[in-house]
């Protein structure tokens, strides 16, 4: 079983008297950036001027620098900015000012995992990933409660990596929930997989197959929406709050007599080979070779992709069905 964090596991006291810059005003970095000040802690902002992120920065009473002045100053330096320009950032700006004794700090492991960052050994290095948007983190901090938290240690210099980890948690608000101990190889490939095989990938798929199916055997687009998307969330939002045994418990029996007969059909042999052979090239770095050169080319493929399905029919129809819904 997983070792997990609590508040009385963590001392915020280590982090009183270092600076922590966070790198990056986005949604994660906007939440963990509010929440560590309002735990009394001592934050600076990097932002690129000139910027939305930059404005809600200074919208938040932060006075942003740039990413080299605040790896200068900070003891611990988090990056939050996306997976794909990490290590730009990291090579230009932080690196140079990264003495020794100072952290470095991650929220996804992707660029320590794949090499595309190899800090100094003098540093100490660890992962703090909330399992949430950081909006939720934000939303969750200022109600008393928190979201759950990874923590994980890639380098240990000063011998308190975890000890700082556990305290940076705790002010984000992770160990109120409890935080859990993994590494930088595990978060990285389960966190890729289930992007790729379960939460975006698949689930897309599936959704498109399936209305594509019911509209290719002559039923109204307007209804295999319904049945194929819509509702989807009814279904998930449960599993969310119940898991899969108390879902199934709540919907009809004829459901869920649909569900433990024919999702094993769906979800077959081929399939699950197919996960594997996913999961086999998130481990091997094929799949994380692909995405740094596919950037480096300037995203052909990914441009060409993400809009191939801006004019399809579950999009229109969707468009449509969601203006008759207005508590969306």
């Amino acid at each position: 079983m997983a070792r997990i964090y609590y508040d009385k596991d963590a001392d915020l006291k280590l982090l009183k008297n270092k600076i922590i810059a966070i790198i990056g005003y986005g949604i994660q970095g906007r939440g963990q950036a509010l929440n560590l000040r309002d735990s009394g802690l001592n934050v600076i902002v990097a932002e690129l001027k000139g910027t939305e992120n930059y404005k809600n920065a200074k919208a938040d009473k932060f006075d942003p620098v740039d990413a080299k002045d605040a790896a200068k100053e900070a003891d611990i330096i988090q990056i939050l900015t996306q997976d794909h320009v990490q290590a730009k950032v990291y090579k230009a700006a932080i690196e140079p000012n990264l003495t020794s004794g100072k952290a470095l700090v991650f929220s996804h492991g992707f660029n320590i995992n794949f090499k595309q960052i190899v800090p100094p050994k003098d540093v100490d290095v660890f992962m703090v990933a909330p399992k949430g948007p950081g909006a939720l983190v934000r939303q969750q901090y200022e109600e008393g409660k928190g979201v759950p938290c990874l923590v994980a240690v890639h380098q240990d210099h000063t011998g308190n990596a975890l000890k700082l980890g556990l305290a940076y948690a705790r002010g984000i608000g992770g160990t109120r929930a409890g935080v859990i101990e993994t590494t930088f190889k595990e978060e990285t490939e389960t966190d890729l997989f289930g992007e790729q095989a379960v939460l975006c990938g698949g689930a897309t798929a599936l959704i498109k197959a399936g209305f594509d199916t019911l509209v290719e055997a002559g039923y109204q687009p307007e209804i295999a929406y319904f049945e194929c998307l819509h509702e989807l969330k009814l279904i998930t939002d449960l599993i969310y709050k119940v898991g899969i045994q108390g879902m199934r418990k709540r919907v009809s029996d004829t459901a869920e007599f649909g569900d433990l007969t024919r999702g094993p059909r769906i979800i077959n042999k081929e399939i699950r080979e197919e996960m594997k052979q996913i999961l086999k090239e998130v481990q091997d770095g094929k799949f994380a070779k692909e995405w740094i050169e596919e950037n480096e080319k300037g995203r052909p493929v990914y441009n060409k992709l993400s809009k191939a399905d801006d004019g399809i029919l579950i999009e229109k129809i969707g468009d449509a069905l969601r203006k008759m819904m207005p508590w969306m």
